[in-house]
């Protein structure tokens, strides 16, 4: 899909940096410091233990080479600076290889609240803390592995198992409904409402069949989450990659669900993405 953008990837000088302008770092400061108290009791433990272990500062914009101690460390993952957008066999690739790929560029103040790209908050911030956990860890790489094994439709399934996992995705816990999904996490809005409003519906996992019956929209606050009650549900998911596939052959025989969202052309071509 072709896609306009007024945001331009910074690239890295020679050693690995990027210069970020007080302007930008500033942005950084005030997202970081408003969504670490916002996320509170709401953002499950592996999450709050990964951005305590990563100790980005709240004045700048943290280095990849910085993330890139971190995460290597301890589960051999790495960021990869990329342009907002990239080709999803690349993006696949780069899971595959335990690189996640990061956008460059932060959003400018007036969009303080609302991105439809991901920016180098959404990517370090929502993103890179839950790397550093094994077991998620696992599942992002397997994730890889299993998109670049699938045909170009099978993709698309793939492209909604992410979203409603990886970007908008709940757990369960001890104490009642958590968020892991980089996508929520990296919002104001959506922290609070996917685990205590009353408005969305909540369905667990299961075996995958419902969600991937489910389409989505990627600019508004999502109506249906699906609960996993660990990391480990993510990884079985993939284990049995034919079994995977199969379910995907199966959700696209059963349909999509009809779309609680109105549906322009625009949203339309989204889906297909």
């Amino acid at each position: 899909m072709e896609h306009c953008s007024k945001y331009i990837a910074k690239k890295p000088d020679k050693n690995g940096l990027i210069k970020y302008s007080d302007v930008e770092n500033s942005t950084w400061g005030t997202l970081y410091d408003r969504q670490t108290k916002i996320i509170q009791n709401r953002a499950c433990d592996a999450f709050i233990n990964g951005l305590d272990r990563l100790q980005m500062s709240s004045h700048w914009i943290p280095q990849c080479t910085e993330i890139n101690r971190s995460l290597l460390a301890v589960t051999g993952w790495s960021v990869e600076p990329v342009a907002a957008l990239i080709p999803v066999d690349y993006f696949f690739s780069l899971l595959s290889q335990r690189k996640f790929p990061a956008a460059t560029f932060i959003r400018i103040p007036e969009e303080l609240d609302y991105l439809q790209e991901p920016d180098i908050f959404h990517e370090f911030f929502g993103h890179c803390p839950l790397l550093t956990d094994p077991i998620y860890a696992d599942f992002m790489q397997k994730f890889g592995v299993c998109a670049l094994k699938a045909n170009h439709i099978q993709r698309e399934y793939f492209a909604r198992l992410y979203w409603f996992t990886v970007e908008f995705g709940i757990i369960n816990t001890a104490s009642g409904y958590r968020n892991y999904g980089g996508g929520i996490l990296s919002s104001k809005e959506e922290t609070v409402y996917a685990v205590e409003s009353q408005k969305p519906k909540r369905y667990p996992l299961g075996d995958g069949i419902q969600l991937l019956r489910t389409p989505y929209r990627i600019d508004i606050i999502q109506p249906i989450y699906f609960a996993i009650d660990g990391f480990e549900t993510l990884y079985q998911l993939l284990d049995d990659e034919q079994g995977l596939l199969a379910k995907i052959d199966e959700a696209r025989q059963l349909g999509d669900f009809e779309p609680t969202f109105a549906l322009t052309d625009k949203d339309k071509m989204i889906l297909r993405c």
